[in-house]
């Protein structure tokens, strides 16, 4: 991973000096779009095309195989879950929603409570030593994301913001350090 020295000892200290707590305007007016999703209680397929496409474009063609009848009774049974497990799992039986894109489809419906789990956040988490697996932030799998939700949550909670506000935070002080290329 090409990066810059991290200039912070721990995530606190980062997120004591950079915490973001806006939205880009396209995300900002795509989580507007869907603040209806979770009173009404599942998302259409166009909803879910959408928060695929802000995620994955290049996945999009796998997403667009779904039914809107699947992601219906899919989105319906996900947002009935008390389960974050049951959550993913459920996410992740649609076709082309990976482990990322379904943290994204949840932080784009429930920012408080959700962030995406990104490469670029994992790899900072990493450098900083909150999580000790996957030092490249890929392949991730169910026990990667709850344990990053955890830590993201936590820190949410003692700041007293969103869960997403911290993911975006790790998320733009990455790209900043990052050099060369992404994935190597």
């Amino acid at each position: 991973m090409g990066q810059r020295r991290v200039p912070y000892a721990s995530v606190a200290a980062l997120l004591r000096r950079e915490l973001v707590r806006g939205e880009g305007p396209e995300t900002a007016a795509l989580m507007a779009r869907l603040r209806p999703v979770k009173r009404r209680g599942s998302f259409t397929r166009a909803e879910f095309l959408s928060m695929c496409r802000w995620k994955s474009p290049r996945a999009i063609r796998h997403c667009e195989a779904n039914s809107a009848a699947a992601v219906r009774r899919v989105s319906r049974a996900v947002l009935a879950t008390r389960s974050e497990q049951r959550r993913l799992e459920l996410l992740t039986g649609l076709r082309g929603v990976s482990v990322p894109t379904a943290s994204a489809i949840l932080t784009l419906v429930d920012p408080r409570r959700y962030g995406v789990l990104d490469i670029r956040a994992w790899q900072l988490l990493w450098r900083l030593g909150t999580v000790r697996r996957k030092p490249a932030g890929r392949g991730f799998g169910r026990d990667d994301w709850l344990e990053y939700l955890g830590e993201i949550r936590r820190h949410a909670r003692r700041l007293g913001v969103r869960a997403r506000s911290v993911e975006l935070t790790l998320f733009l002080c990455h790209r900043r350090l990052q050099k060369g290329r992404l994935y190597a």
